[in-house]
């Protein structure tokens, strides 16, 4: 296999990955210009069988979008609305509370809840959810608010970030999704999305919640205007941030969906392009315990794939996805957790129910 490798082009990274170096930008580049993917999957399955072995990760988790009305309106995304929009929709706590309430009889772990910039809700309302919510389900961890939405927040609460978080954290945060990251490029922030914070911001905000002791996700929104460089500008900034705070668990390359949004007349990723960003992102974050395969993003099968190209976690249950679907994602809104073990077994992997920082809830071999 290692003279495949080399055939390939990638004998020099194949060195470092075996000596447990760090790549450089130069080895990205090569990495998503190679055109054998098999050689690309096979030295990230090797990264990924090194941390993780055959362990395949998934979490019964809950979404709630609890409004799709935002200033911001990106124009990558077909979920935001304005206040005027017959589309826009907008949840009272009660309507949050009613929401977990539905799924009591389920064993979800985490609640999963983000959504638009809004114009006018008060801090207040956002101390309720959380509070809401753990006041139906206690023990929940709630996964919420991007560094986006942080941001938005502090200036509601005329408060600095750290601060903020400490409140939200007091009425019941427990990490952040990595949603808004988008890709950091100015560039592509100024042609997509130019009312929406800067990519140093969003990497400022997510380092102060590692300093806050709430860890994070990140994410990187592939398959529109961006360039291979700035896609690998966008992971060497995660990568430096994580050597800093050490405080993402994982990163999850997100397919971009055009349908319905600004961006509709380009083409949909290819199942090649997404399995390129999970094998790179695998063999470029050495310092990232995780990578996820969304299948909501990729689809189920393109996601049981990707376990044998450097991913090894599938995300969850889901239960009710939005954003996506209103962006013209087919696949379903929710997956079973038994449908989750037979696609990560199938795979010839281990499935393994976790919790949202990774502990061990049971193993299904």
């Amino acid at each position: 296999m290692n003279n495949y490798i080399v055939q390939a082009g990638l004998g020099n990274i194949l060195e470092k990955v075996v000596a447990g170096e760090r790549l450089s930008f130069a080895d990205g580049l090569k990495l998503y210009q190679c055109k054998d993917i098999l050689a690309v999957g096979y030295l990230a399955n090797m990264v990924r069988t090194r941390l993780n072995g055959d362990n395949t990760y998934f979490i019964f988790n809950q979404h709630i979008n609890y409004s799709n009305i935002c200033l911001n309106l990106c124009k990558f995304c077909a979920f935001g609305r304005e206040k005027d929009s017959e589309l826009a929709f907008e949840m009272s706590v009660a309507d949050v509370k009613q929401k977990v309430r539905d799924r009591l009889a389920e064993p979800i772990s985490e609640i999963h809840m983000v959504g638009g910039i809004h114009p006018d809700l008060p801090f207040e309302y956002y101390l309720e959810l959380l509070r809401g919510i753990k006041e139906v389900r206690p023990e929940v961890h709630i996964q919420a608010f991007t560094c986006v939405e942080i941001a938005h927040l502090a200036e509601l609460a005329g408060k600095p970030v750290d601060e903020t978080l400490k409140f939200l954290q007091e009425a019941g945060l427990g990490s952040l999704p990595g949603g808004g990251a988008e890709v950091f490029s100015p560039r592509i922030r100024k042609l997509t999305c130019e009312k929406k914070i800067s990519g140093n911001a969003w990497l400022e905000i997510a380092k102060a919640a590692h300093r806050q002791g709430l860890n994070t996700n990140a994410t990187m929104l592939y398959g529109h205007i961006e360039t291979l460089e700035e896609r690998l500008e966008h992971l060497t900034a995660l990568r430096e941030a994580q050597d800093e705070t050490n405080g993402f668990l994982a990163f999850i390359p997100l397919a971009f969906h055009p349908k319905n949004t600004a961006m509709s007349e380009l083409a949909r990723t290819t199942g090649l392009d997404d399995l390129k960003n999970i094998a790179v992102a695998r063999l470029f974050l050495d310092n990232f315990p995780h990578i996820k395969a969304y299948w909501v993003m990729i689809g189920p099968q393109m996601a049981q794939i990707a376990l044998s190209f450097g991913a090894d976690d599938m995300d969850g249950t889901v239960k009710e996805e939005v954003i996506t679907h209103m962006a013209g994602a087919e696949t379903e809104q929710a997956l079973g957790s038994g449908t989750l073990v037979r696609l990560i077994k199938d795979a010839g992997r281990i499935p393994v129910q976790r919790d949202t920082l990774y502990n061990i809830v049971e193993v299904h071999n």
